[in-house]
């Protein structure tokens, strides 16, 4: 069981990881600019960091849940890739809106393509698994007969 899900494991140790940079992150800026918790707002340079940060945190919930679904009704390597390179671009987005708020919107718009391609993997994957195991249809030989 282990070496079918090695990959996502590490996937997602990596994004938490990730996750805890990003909000170190806005912790350095809220000292640096001076702004204490509960406030969110502040000069520009901040916000956009808070903002990052709070992006990023929306968006993996739903990251972790189509890595998984991908890699156990899909294909675990491709979900670790497809996983890596998400990651990938959420830092390149966070790093991109830290500087300014124009370079946030390549990495954003690369992420949620590959969100997308996560998504679909997984549904694709889940199909296959219902139409294999409820209908008794295997898709997989229909295609390579």
């Amino acid at each position: 069981m282990l070496d079918q899900i090695h990959w996502l494991a590490a996937v997602t140790v990596l994004g938490a990881l990730e996750q805890a940079y990003f909000f170190l992150q806005v912790i350095y800026a809220r000292r640096l600019f001076g702004i204490s918790p509960p406030k969110i707002s502040g000069p520009p340079e901040f916000e956009r960091i808070f903002r990052a940060q709070v992006n990023s945190s929306e968006y993996f919930p739903i990251f972790l849940a189509v890595l998984w679904q991908a890699g156990l009704f899909f294909h675990q390597g491709l979900a670790g890739a497809l996983g890596l390179l998400y990651l990938y671009a959420r830092y390149c987005y966070f790093m991109g809106y830290k500087a300014s708020s124009s370079e946030r919107l390549a990495p954003i718009y690369f992420s949620a393509g590959v969100l997308w391609i996560l998504i679909a993997a997984s549904a694709l994957g889940i199909l296959h698994f219902f139409l294999s195991h409820y209908v008794g249809l295997n898709v997989l030989q229909l295609l390579t007969a």
